[in-house]
């Protein structure tokens, strides 16, 4: 499947529906990828991807438009909340999660 194939790079609806937590572990600081100033500390053990426990949560990593060019700007970085979502939405395969999230956002499941 190309890249233009992918309903992942033009979609972003995860990105904008849920909360983002993860372990500190993954933090660049705590010798982790994820970069410290898109997250936010919420235990010892615990941080947050800025911007998505807002009432119209949007990750602070999430660029472009939902549903027309969207992407992860640190997709190599990301925690792995985001790694183990729609692990099959790539190829066209929604499931549940992808679909209440596209719905959020005016757009029909994946097939």
């Amino acid at each position: 499947m190309a890249e233009s194939d992918n309903p992942c790079v033009r979609c972003g609806a995860c990105c904008a529906s849920f909360r983002v937590d993860f372990a500190r572990q993954e933090l660049l600081s705590e010798g982790g990828c994820v970069p410290d100033g898109l997250t936010v500390e919420l235990t010892d053990s615990l941080a947050r991807m800025r911007g998505t426990d807002h009432a119209s949560p949007r990750c602070a990593a999430l660029v472009g438009q939902i549903g027309v060019k969207a992407g992860c700007g640190i997709y190599e970085w990301r925690p792995a909340p985001c790694r183990e979502f729609g692990l099959r939405a790539p190829m066209g395969i929604g499931d549940e999660a992808c679909a209440r999230a596209r719905a959020r956002h005016g757009l029909p499941p994946l097939a």
